[in-house]
């Protein structure tokens, strides 16, 4: 289907397959993003942005990260993050302190609190993933989109300004 765009939308500026193929990545993001949140807001009462921060702690053992670590680990500029811990401290979800090993860092730690609105809310969201996402694709497709979306990763880390994270290799 092609499609006329007005004069200076962004849109217009690409082919006709670059056009299909990022209006479509950007309907899915927006549209994910938007349920996601609804989901985890209504069965848990965690946002989506509450959950990528408990989440991100959790890839370390000990639940605990430096604040610049878990913005890079999330994309988040490092004063985004800084607020959004500020709200999550206040209802007991995580910790803040300084950096034993840096005394300059401040660090971040996953509260008990913290694991346990994870653990609560983890089946019903990951339900929803795969109802919504996952069961879309067949397996052979899931593994295609895998490869494909760790591509588009590496070049945003390689064209992009936020470093890749130290867990990620």
């Amino acid at each position: 289907m092609t499609r006329d765009f007005a004069p200076g939308s962004p849109f217009a500026l690409l082919s006709a397959a670059e056009t299909a193929a990022w209006y479509a990545y950007m309907k899915v993001h927006l549209r994910l993003d938007y349920e996601m949140n609804r989901q985890l807001r209504a069965d848990s009462g965690l946002s989506l942005a509450d959950y990528h921060v408990l989440v991100a702690l959790t890839s370390e053992p000990s639940g605990r990260m430096r604040v610049g670590d878990l913005a890079i680990r999330i994309g988040w500029e490092r004063s985004r993050l800084s607020h959004h811990l500020k709200r999550m401290r206040e209802r007991g979800l995580v910790g803040t302190g300084t950096a034993a090993e840096d005394r300059r860092a401040t660090e971040v730690v996953l509260a008990d609190a913290g694991w346990e609105a994870l653990r609560q809310a983890a089946p019903d969201h990951v339900g929803f993933v795969r109802q919504a996402f996952l069961d879309a694709l067949d397996p052979g497709e899931q593994a295609q989109l895998t490869t494909l979306l760790e591509r588009v990763y590496d070049s945003l880390v390689e064209h992009g300004t936020l470093p890749r994270p130290a867990d990620h290799p």
